[in-house]
């Protein structure tokens, strides 16, 4: 793949990482997943407070995709229980909002611990 494009793809994942942090996202990180997997090349995941604060900020990421004209490709729940866990597929990007206890519980930067953080918030 062209340096510049994988350039500007980790350019957007980062940016888009800010918008969420940006939106009172917490503990956002973006995690350069490519050269691990053969599905996706980065994980932005942040820890949400309500399922009113994730769909403010589910807008926001929309909002964002619609601006830098990436598709996303589809949202779904991946925890049982209400509004523990959405993710939303932008093909190279993957989007984890989760609450707290949900992050704990499947604990994606361990399992994912040989990614490079891309960005990490401060909060």
């Amino acid at each position: 793949m062209d340096d510049m494009l994988q350039t500007k793809e980790a350019e957007t994942a980062r940016n888009l990482g800010k918008v969420i942090a940006e939106h009172k996202g917490q503990h956002v990180v973006v995690l350069d997943l490519r050269g691990l997997n053969t599905w996706t090349d980065f994980f932005i995941i942040s820890t949400v407070t309500s399922s009113t604060h994730q769909q403010g900020l589910q807008r926001h990421i929309k909002e964002f995709a619609q601006a830098e004209h990436v598709e996303i490709l589809r949202r779904q729940r991946k925890a049982p229980a209400e509004d523990e866990w959405n993710l939303i597929d932008m093909g190279n990007m993957v989007v984890h909002l989760m609450t707290e206890k949900a992050r704990s519980f499947y604990d994606l930067e361990r399992l994912w611990s040989e990614a490079p953080v891309l960005w990490k918030s401060e909060a």
